[in-house]
């Protein structure tokens, strides 16, 4: 192989990284890669809020079986289902964010579901306007800021739509749901493995229709060690304000219990008091060396409250709550997060 041809293929390699990096929505794999998961998370409700339902689209590849998935979690039952399909099943864009599996399609715009199994009939299609996006720059291409290009990081996380309104019906297990009028949020996650303990918490269902909330937690593996790091965003008024690890934010958990918890951030203008009161769960796979062998309990039909409040005199900006909001917890990490 000629040093010509290798230079053409590193450049166009890294270009292709960089390109990426600023886009965490498109696929950030490739089939080659071993013991790797990708997976996206779409959260719709209903104008109503009787119907919570989340898809989570994705690709689990390792040694013994890799495979692409649809995970679809109803949010008032608990109910999960877990579909798996051949690799060869699993189709992108690598231009833009464009998933295919099965008969699925997955894009930021849009979701169209074709699942025709013996426990799990969904179909229909879903679009999504009036998305929010979540801020990007140089130094920060996504929610996890200059961790971004750190390629080592076991787990890697971005913000595809903080909020947007939905059009359309989907028919699941012959009941047909409109979804008109109704709220949807979709993030994601890529690497080799969830962390060994987080919290995440998100909620944009608020009688402010465009607020919307993210919170997430977790020991971080690094460098043979660990650190504890935090993500999280409230959108509000069309601004965000922003806490997290690397503005340098901090954190409290001032309160958990079986049924509840009360954390409060504080970046150097704001602070924020969340208090989240858990209701039904479901089981959801998550990844383990690519692997979806873990099991985790996640509720999309749990409470919030935020309080947000200017530093400078304690003036309360803004407070509000969310009905059906999502919320994972591990607990070990409150062994982690100062109290």
């Amino acid at each position: 192989m000629s040093t010509l041809y290798k230079t053409i293929c590193y450049n166009i390699e890294n270009k292709f990284m960089t390109f990426r990096i600023y886009h965490p929505e498109i696929f950030q794999g490739n089939l080659k890669k071993k013991q790797y998961f990708e997976g996206w998370y779409y959260k719709h409700v209903t104008s109503d809020l009787k119907h919570v339902w989340s898809f989570i689209p994705g690709i689990s590849l390792n040694e013994k079986d890799p495979h692409a998935f649809i995970q679809i979690i109803n949010g008032i039952t608990g109910r999960t289902d877990y579909v798996s399909y051949p690799i060869e099943q699993f189709n992108w864009d690598k231009k833009k964010f464009y998933i295919k599996i099965g008969d699925s399609i997955f894009t930021e715009t849009y979701m169209d579901i074709r699942i025709e199994k013996r426990d799990i009939k969904a179909s229909g299609r879903l679009s999504y306007h009036n998305v929010i996006k979540y801020p990007k720059s140089l130094l920060s291409p996504g929610i996890m800021g200059w961790y971004s290009y750190i390629p080592t990081m076991e787990c890697k996380h971005g913000v595809v739509s903080v909020n947007h309104d939905i059009k359309g019906s989907l028919k699941i297990n012959n009941e047909q749901i409109d979804f008109t009028e109704g709220k949807g949020y979709i993030e994601k996650d890529w690497g080799t493995s969830f962390p060994e303990a987080w919290l995440w918490i998100q909620a944009n269902n608020f009688k402010e229709r465009e607020s919307s909330f993210n919170f997430s937690v977790a020991k971080i593996p690094w460098r043979g060690k660990y650190f504890i790091g935090f993500i999280a965003f409230l959108f509000y008024n069309k601004k965000f304000f922003l806490f997290n690890t690397y503005n340098n934010s901090v954190i409290n958990i001032m309160n958990h219990s079986s049924d509840s918890i009360t954390l409060k951030m504080k970046n150097r203008n704001t602070t924020l008091k969340v208090s989240t009161i858990k209701s039904t769960f479901g089981e959801l796979r998550a990844p383990v060396s690519g692997h979806m062998s873990r099991r985790i309990k996640e509720s999309i039909d749990s409470d919030l409250s935020i309080s947000l409040f200017d530093n400078n005199n304690n003036t309360l900006l803004y407070t509000d709550s969310s009905k059906r909001a999502g919320l994972e917890v591990i607990d070990e990490i409150f062994d982690y997060v100062r109290h």
